[in-house]
């Protein structure tokens, strides 16, 4: 095989809460990750010599070892002596800085495509330790669908899927320093936590409308004490049909469920006539690579 290509698929966090910080300064977390259908494409092919060479379709990436893509070339490389050259286009989709895991899904995208174009024959679980090394998100978007993230969010359990439902996804044209925010939350005294196991209890046994009333992000609050905009955003995909509405992540994108794609639809025309938002897309939720 000389040429593989994997799409990237981003992630929403349908629930984030934050134990505690570690003396390493990671954060030990319990999240509800799911995976959405906005992704990134990335084309990787075999080259002469033993390069790396990366292109993107934009220009605010890095294009040398400072890029996750590279990184994860480089790992697999070298974990398995292979010697060969390898050119990669990444083709982006899911905004950079939007707490879409976009850098993380095209890291996992790159092992599995890794994966494949050098017939290595690894295992999910064997990517999803190796993706690690590369970062906490990595392994959950190796694996993809919905699942409860614990520890730093490395410790994954498969859960029952999302009800069935529309999500608009609105991404403010700003960017969030993902650090900055968890060092903010660190300084708060106190903190309305989100029960994420009510959630995992009640998915797959209750209706939508209830399970989006046990949905909470606590670092919403810090994101959007600074960026109002957060807030405003909400309140239009409330007031546009939407049944429930969150930042994902450490923001600032902000997302709408609804209970059709007709009703989505109907309010991302609303929001896209603003013409202020860096994105403005109706999308679902995503099973599987």
């Amino acid at each position: 095989m000389e040429k593989v290509i994997e799409k990237a698929y981003g992630k929403i966090n349908l629930s984030l809460d934050v134990l505690g910080r570690r003396d390493n300064g990671y954060h030990d977390v319990s999240m509800i990750m799911q995976t959405v259908d906005v992704y990134d494409t990335i084309s990787l092919s075999k080259i002469d010599g033993d390069d790396i060479r990366i292109t993107a379709n934009t220009k605010e990436l890095p294009l040398d070892d400072n890029n996750i893509v590279y990184k994860a070339i480089k790992l697999i490389k070298e974990e398995y002596g292979i010697e060969t050259g390898v050119s990669v286009h990444i083709e982006k989709e899911i905004p950079i800085s939007a707490g879409m895991g976009g850098g993380s899904a095209d890291a996992a995208a790159t092992l599995r495509g890794m994966n494949r174009l050098f017939n290595l024959g690894l295992k999910a679980t064997k990517l999803e330790e190796l993706g690690l090394r590369l970062g906490a998100d990595v392994p959950f978007l190796i694996r993809g669908g919905i699942s409860l993230a614990e520890g730093i969010g490395e410790r994954l359990t498969e859960l029952v899927p999302f009800p069935e439902c529309a999500i608009l996804i609105v991404k403010p044209n700003l960017g969030v320093s993902t650090k900055e925010v968890y060092e903010n939350f660190d300084s708060l005294s106190e903190v309305k936590h989100p029960n994420i196991g009510s959630v995992v209890e009640n998915l797959g046994k209750s209706q939508l409308c209830d399970i989006v009333k046990l949905l909470g992000n606590v670092l919403e609050e810090v994101t959007v004490t600074k960026h109002r905009i957060i807030s405003e955003i909400k309140q239009l995909l409330l007031v546009n049909g939407a049944v429930f509405s969150m930042m994902t992540g450490s923001g600032p994108t902000v997302f709408g469920i609804f209970e059709s794609e007709q009703e989505a639809e109907k309010a991302r025309l609303v929001l896209k006539k603003r013409n202020e938002f860096e994105m403005v897309e109706v999308t679902k939720c995503r099973y599987g690579q």
